[in-house]
């Protein structure tokens, strides 16, 4: 119960997904299923999390897993047969399906896109932001919104219209950085769907290049950046996260020593959770909690 916790509580605050099922943002025409269904996106992003938490396993697997959690609604939403019926279970194996992580999520997917459109801008960002900790600058206020429909873009898939869209100088440099991330992952639709074409039957094109060379061809290519290259990145910046959770508050300069040794536990103890929870548990910042004692004087 306390890994549920954890997770609901927790886990969808990082992922920016608290109070996704409440969400009313989806076209009904376009995705009439989604109203039925983001109660089950939700229930699998927290049981996804509670496994990792629960069984200490290594916190790359939150984008490197070959497993999820499924019911017999979710399975059918992701086309993977052999699970049928409303009992949520384990189900392995799924990287060949397209699934495992986080990144593959239907709701991680759907509430990173737009109403009747996916939107490489939100998702490259949200992996900028959330999982590797880069702070991006605010888009200008006078730039152009993009057409809501891809099936109705004058002939140009979604990715042509972001590209065309960021060749304004004012907003290239932001776009090098989170645009092709996104592109990786136009294989999943609005609602977390994989598609190999989009709503106007056009070719899906997962292929990018990072500013620094970094080559992306899809979901494979985005796990293998953020355990590879950008894996320092990341284990920092969930280390920050479950850090300030667990203070109840930002992290601070004065953390960094703290954060130093979270980082070199995880990398001698094959990044398993709970040597982070450790680390935490038994330090200064955790056991001396700011203001207690002035607390206790009232």
């Amino acid at each position: 119960p306390r890994a549920k916790r954890l997770a609901s509580e927790f886990g969808l605050q990082w992922l920016h997904l608290y109070g996704f099922e409440k969400s009313d943002e989806k076209s009904p025409r376009h995705f009439p299923t989604f109203g039925s269904l983001k109660g089950s996106m939700r229930e699998e992003t927290v049981l996804f999390l509670a496994d990792i938490f629960q069984n200490n396993r290594s916190i790359l697997e939150l984008v490197d897993a070959d497993f999820t959690w499924l019911n017999g609604d979710m399975a059918k939403h992701y086309g993977m047969a052999g699970v049928d019926g409303p009992a949520w279970r384990r189900v392995e194996g799924t990287r060949k399906n397209g699934r495992g992580g986080i990144l593959t999520l239907a709701a991680t997917l759907s509430q990173q896109s737009g109403a009747s459109r996916t939107s490489p801008i939100l998702r490259g960002n949200w992996v900028s932001e959330v999982l590797l900790g880069e702070k991006l600058p605010r888009p200008p206020k006078d730039v152009p919104q993009l057409p809501e429909d891809e099936a109705d873009t004058a002939n140009l898939t979604v990715r042509q219209l972001v590209e065309k869209h960021s060749s304004d100088a004012r907003c290239a440099v932001c776009h090098q950085r989170v645009d092709p991330i996104g592109f990786s992952l136009e294989a999943y639709d609005a609602i977390g769907r994989y598609r190999t074409r989009d709503l106007a039957n056009r070719p899906i094109d997962t292929k990018a290049k990072l500013k620094d060379g970094t080559e992306l061809d899809g979901i494979d290519g985005l796990r293998r950046m953020l355990t590879t290259t950008r894996r320092d990145a990341f284990v920092r910046q969930f280390c920050r996260k479950v850090l300030g959770y667990a203070l109840g508050r930002s992290t601070q300069i004065a953390d960094e020593p703290l954060l130093d040794r979270m980082v070199k536990r995880l990398e001698s103890n094959n990044y398993r959770f709970g040597e982070l929870v450790t680390e935490i548990v038994i330090s200064q910042p955790f056991r001396e909690i700011r203001g207690k004692d002035a607390v206790a004087e009232q």
